[in-house]
């Protein structure tokens, strides 16, 4: 009787929680506010920088090219939004943009743009237009609000009380939850973990952002081959993968480009 009351609860909740995305145009499940998930990543972010080698922009030509790639992407999808009339999903966004020394080839960005590009994927991007797309794909997946659509999926799973301030309440069951879901304490080795829509989305968007902020959304698939070489044959079937397969990526990322051009007016351009 309990899993039954239970199992109606859950699906109460969903129906009543999913809406649709403002930018994607899909429906998603958001259980938690907004404002919420930015203050705990605020927490978490600090945190992470305060354990870490961060390399300081003043002296270092890489962290430099990271503060101003992210600083490019973020008025291009500020710009973005605001044409649509959508300006009030950013808000609360107070953008950071850190370089870490850490051989990983990864990046995240939390709620509310707090961003960290790991030192490991430079060899990868080689050029401020590969990493202006991977820049582009992060950050669509915290503007999509991708991480509270799995984090709500994962809370319902779990069974979690997810009311009013779910990180009081259930504090070390709802950070555990977090941090699988949000940087530094998610699975890393080729970008965060998504589902292939989330992924998609982030893909198609982060073209977009990037081609606005004056980078060749064409790299992009450069890219994503020297991710598919860096990655090595030993990887699993799509099916049993998070992320797409390479080929299915890079072909649906050649499906964008015609609309990325469109958007595309080199630095410096008027």
């Amino acid at each position: 009787m309990k899993k039954i009351l239970f199992s109606f609860a859950a699906i109460t909740v969903i129906f009543v929680a999913c809406s649709t995305n403002a930018v994607t145009g899909r429906k998603q499940l958001a259980l938690f506010p907004e404002s919420t998930l930015q203050q705990e990543a605020l927490s978490q972010y600090q945190s992470f920088l305060s354990q870490s080698k961060v390399v300081a922009s003043s002296n270092n030509k890489d962290a430099e090219m990271v503060k101003r790639v992210g600083s490019r992407i973020a008025q291009a999808i500020t710009s973005y939004y605001s044409q649509k009339g959508l300006s009030k999903e950013l808000e609360g966004y107070k953008w950071e943009f850190n370089l870490v020394d850490n051989k990983e080839v990864n990046a995240w960005c939390m709620p509310g743009g707090k961003v960290v590009v790991y030192t490991g994927l430079l060899p990868v991007t080689q050029n401020e237009a590969a990493l202006a797309v991977v820049l582009g794909h992060e950050i669509t997946h915290a503007v999509a609000h991708h991480g509270n659509e799995r984090m709500s999926q994962v809370s319902i799973a779990q069974g979690l009380e997810v009311a009013g301030n779910i990180f009081t309440q259930n504090n070390q069951k709802a950070n555990a939850i977090f941090n699988n879901v949000f940087g530094p304490g998610a699975q890393v080795g080729v970008l965060l973990p998504n589902s292939r829509n989330q992924e998609y989305e982030a893909d198609h968007f982060g073209l977009i952002f990037s081609a606005m902020a004056g980078y060749n959304p064409k790299e992009a698939i450069a890219f994503w081959q020297r991710m598919a070489q860096a990655g090595g044959a030993n990887k699993p079937p799509e099916f049993l993968a998070t992320h797409p397969s390479d080929e299915n990526r890079i072909a649906k990322i050649q499906g964008y480009m015609d609309e990325a051009l469109s958007y595309y007016k080199p630095i410096g351009t008027k």
